[in-house]
């Protein structure tokens, strides 16, 4: 025991990296081929129990706006994929490991164009490239160490379950458990230099999750703030990174801004 215990910690020192941008230290225990296949498991499951819009019309300008986002991330490994789901009721997003991408029709309304809608993917893909899940798991799974739990995770088999409900997936239909407060802040911060990449202005930031704010001071606050910071730290934050963002939506082509079809959250069907 005591043989393995230095092992899991040698393994523990041995698995630090760095976020990309914002070059935060990580803890990685988790390879990026299994965090993909669990995205992906977790992916389809979702899509096994929800309505999958299909209309041109709401698809397009999200596939359209994805594309350039997933250009500017630069993953050659990812086989990105974006969906749309219909559930007016959902104001959420999510990207899974491997750029496997939903979009649930009642956001679009707050996002309401282009430029909005640059701003939810920016964030969700920030939260991929960031392998803030895959984080989260090895956080789970060095606190687990010591119960030789580590060893069976990080070799597969009977581990595998293990990792899906450390990643809030398997019981939970593949809905991610929230992540850190530090986590959502640097998903604003990768996703604001992102959608800038890809040629959005990201002054919008600011407008949306503006927007963001008044619709959850209606009632309930939406699943996509879950743990995010407060409005006040949020904006006082995206003004600080914007002067590191500006540049590259200067440098590049500007993409379109196309108002979003707003009805597809209410739409009868």
């Amino acid at each position: 025991m005591r043989g393995g215990a230095v092992l899991a910690t040698l393994v523990v020192l041995a698995a630090c990296t760095t976020a990309p941008f914002t070059r935060r230290s990580q803890l990685m225990l988790v390879s990026p081929e299994q965090e993909t296949k669990l995205g992906a498991q977790a992916y389809q499951q979702v899509l096994s129990k929800s309505r999958v819009d299909s209309r041109p019309v709401v698809v397009k300008p999200i596939e359209d706006v994805g594309r350039r986002l997933a250009a500017a991330a630069n993953q050659p490994n990812y086989q990105w994929r974006f969906t749309v789901i219909d559930d007016p009721k959902q104001v959420n997003a999510f990207c899974l490991p491997g750029g496997k991408v939903a979009v649930y029709t009642g956001i679009l309304p707050i996002a309401v164009d282009t430029s909005g809608l640059a701003v939810v993917l920016g964030h969700e893909i920030g939260h991929a490239v960031a392998r803030h899940g895959a984080e989260r798991m090895s956080q789970t799974m060095a606190a687990q160490a010591g119960q030789s739990v580590l060893g069976a995770l990080l070799g597969g088999g009977p581990g595998t379950q293990a990792i899906l409900t450390a990643y809030g997936l398997g019981a939970q239909v593949g809905v991610l458990l929230p992540f850190s407060r530090a986590q959502e802040s640097e998903a604003d911060h990768i996703g604001l230099i992102l959608m800038a990449r890809a040629g959005y202005d990201p002054h919008a930031a600011i407008a949306f999750w503006q927007r963001m704010e008044q619709h959850a001071s209606g009632g309930e606050p939406p699943q996509f703030l879950s743990t995010h910071p407060s409005h006040g730290t949020r904006e006082q934050q995206l003004r600080v990174w914007l002067p590191e963002a500006l540049p590259y939506y200067e440098a590049t082509s500007h993409a379109p801004v196309e108002s979003l079809p707003a009805q597809a959250a209410t739409a009868a069907r």
